[in-house]
């Protein structure tokens, strides 16, 4: 069984799961470690590597199709200074029926340290994690959560909104986020959903009421069919990618209608607050969920996404393997 965390000094969590049974304390551990390892990447010396996982396994075991994930946990195993092994799915055992348990004991055979899985099966994070001795990270299970995504999320905004309010203790408190497209089949929007809120961010939904389950209301955010109505007041305005490939019907009446109502383009985004930043998980279906002229104009921070991401992520493999003590 996977450790329970408690507030206190030190991470006790064997693995990252999901950010539903985090508390503010832990997030807030996660964000607080993160910037150190950003200094890293930003070296000037151009050696952007540290030896805390020296020695270490990191195996990337991913069953979908990933570009900025994979690459960006890969990346920071190596300037943590871990040994790193990709599995290869498509080739893998796996073509034979060979399970899931299997598969990682004989990984475990070869003493990994931190296995981070993304699978199309809500869940599957967790059944590993529970038999298995590895840290586990979950890299996205199905439309379930997407822990690190959102993680780096907050802190990509914790930090934009520090150096523009210029105040370096500031958090999300009191800030406004509205996540607006596919909701219903995005694990990125059920990830922020638990860390903004328990950061103390408001959160409103936006997309077509055929990808508004009712049961978000329950999870303490707004919910709207209107874009301009939910970014009115928006300090993050943040575009969720249209998962065609796990829709098994057309859920909204055509292209042409999602972009008239819910694209988030020069002309839409007139609705925002003037200080609001635009943001999108990746990748990026241009001119359906963001205009050209917004993915890549001066109001967006994506890019500073994935840089944050590498950082994020060492601070929580550092974290599951070291299990430092940080100070209250």
């Amino acid at each position: 069984m996977a450790e329970t965390g408690a507030p206190g000094t030190a991470w006790v969590r064997k693995d990252l799961i999901g950010l539903e049974d985090l508390s503010r304390r832990e997030i807030e551990m996660i964000l607080d470690t993160a910037p150190q390892f950003l200094a890293v990447s930003k070296r000037e010396s151009g050696i952007k590597k540290v030896p805390l996982l020296q020695g270490r396994l990191v195996v990337n075991w991913f069953h979908e199709p990933s570009t900025r994930t994979r690459t960006s946990f890969e990346l920071a195993a190596k300037r943590l200074s871990a040994d790193t092994l990709t599995m290869n799915v498509s080739v893998s055992s796996a073509t034979k029926g060979e399970t899931l348990h299997d598969t990682l004991y004989n990984i475990e055979a070869m003493h990994s340290d931190i296995v981070v899985i993304r699978h199309g099966c809500a869940g599957a994070a967790q059944i590993l994690a529970e038999r298995h001795s590895s840290c586990i990270i979950n890299a996205g299970d199905g439309a379930h959560e997407h822990p690190t995504q959102a993680l780096l999320d907050a802190f990509t905004m914790r930090e934009h909104f520090r150096a523009a309010r210029q105040d370096p203790a500031i958090g999300l408190d009191g800030l406004r986020v509205a996540l607006i497209g596919d909701i219903a089949h995005s694990r990125v929007a059920r990830s922020n959903i638990w860390a903004l809120t328990k950061l103390g961010a408001s959160v409103v939904l936006c997309g077509p009421s055929t990808l508004l389950p009712a049961a978000f209301s329950q999870m303490g955010v707004d919910v709207t069919s209107n874009l301009r109505e939910a970014i009115c007041d928006a300090d993050v305005v943040y575009a969720l990618r249209i998962q065609l490939e796990r829709q098994q019907k057309c859920l909204f009446p055509s292209i042409r209608e999602y972009i008239r109502l819910f694209r988030v383009d020069e002309d839409s985004l007139k609705a925002a607050p003037p200080h609001a930043i635009v943001m999108h998980p990746g990748p990026i279906n241009r001119d359906l969920e963001l205009s050209a002229g917004v993915a890549d104009g001066p109001r967006n921070v994506i890019l500073d996404q994935v840089t944050n991401g590498v950082a994020v992520r060492m601070a929580i493999m550092h974290l599951l393997v070291n299990q430092p003590t940080i100070e209250n």
